[in-house]
């Protein structure tokens, strides 16, 4: 949990600063890639705090209401970063480049002047994309740093595989935030640079709508992410496969009868069993046998929060 908050700060710090810097160059050249990237990083940011709010909500203990905690809190504010931000951060994105295209309007090839020297105001937007670049490289290293230690925490093969095992949806929205952040702020770099050598608006518009499409596409795949673990998916195959072998290879288990799982935060990790013991055993014997299933399911993955074995004898 502390690494994916040190990641969710470390994005916040770079996208706030990087918001203010974005709409200084639009208001300056009235580019519409800029206006885009803009909205792009206010979305970033808010989606930060957001997240934030997840992480801090998330860690407070179970009640009576919430008797398994509140670890799904994570996946609900993660869920509303979708909806809310990225969906409209893009579709107004998507709007404002498609208007750019259709009415041909382009980066203002004005001036600014500071002191004694005069300079296209062009180069504003050059400078502070490369500087965005610059932040989302960093806050991007630490999202993936975060990502490849669980990933060899828990022996995921690659990338593909790593999105669709963890359940920690905070880091795994700051790292493809980051990256998206990225490609967009690259993209944007083009499409002013192509604009202002060629003397066409074209590429400058065409970024800021493929900015938009970069963002609604993160917004689904994102929210299809969330999806999964709000209605309560089970742990991977393997995992759930290797916890049922664990239940059944303990001394004086004769059967597993049914075996259940589920993710109820982004690191717990619900185990539930009906399970047949052998008949002669006494109520000891099985209560010594469930608290060794309970430790041995621990020890296999510290993801495991809350274990009920039913005896069946």
């Amino acid at each position: 949990m502390a690494g994916s908050k040190s990641v969710v700060l470390a994005a916040l710090v770079a996208n706030g600063a990087i918001a203010v810097l974005k709409f200084g160059a639009f208001l300056l050249t009235g580019s519409p890639s800029m206006l885009s990237e803009t909205y792009h990083s206010i979305s970033d940011t808010g989606n930060q705090v957001l997240l934030l709010i997840g992480i801090r909500y998330s860690g407070k203990d179970p009640s009576g209401e919430h008797p398994f905690g509140y670890g799904k809190s994570q996946f609900f504010y993660s869920f509303l970063v979708s909806v809310l931000l990225f969906g409209i951060a893009g579709w107004e994105s998507l709007k404002h480049g498609y208007g750019a295209i259709v009415h041909g309007h382009s980066a203002a090839p004005g001036t600014v002047t500071v002191g004694s020297v005069t300079f296209d105001a062009v180069y504003v937007s050059v400078v502070v994309l490369l500087g965005a670049i610059a932040f989302e490289t960093y806050a991007f290293v630490k999202a993936n740093a975060e990502l490849r230690r669980q990933m060899e925490k828990y022996d995921w093969n690659g990338l593909v595989e790593a999105f669709r095992s963890t359940s920690d949806v905070t880091t795994l929205t700051a790292f493809t935030e980051d990256a998206i952040a990225l490609g967009g702020a690259m993209i944007a770099l083009v499409g002013i640079v192509l604009s202002r050598v060629t003397g066409n608006h074209i590429y400058d518009a065409v970024s800021a709508a493929l900015i938009g499409v970069l963002l609604m596409g993160f917004a689904l795949a994102l929210a299809w992410e969330n999806k999964r673990l709000l209605l309560g998916e089970s742990a991977p195959a393997e995992l759930e496969s290797a916890f049922r072998s664990i239940v059944r290879e303990q001394p004086g288990v004769t059967h597993v009868d049914r075996f259940r799982t589920m993710f109820v935060g982004p690191a717990a990790i619900l185990v539930a069993a009906d399970v047949s013991f052998d008949p002669e055993l006494n109520t000891d014997d099985v209560d010594a046998d469930i608290e060794r299933i309970e430790e041995k399911l621990r020890e296999h993955d510290d993801r495991v929060r809350f274990v009920y074995i039913e005896p069946e004898l």
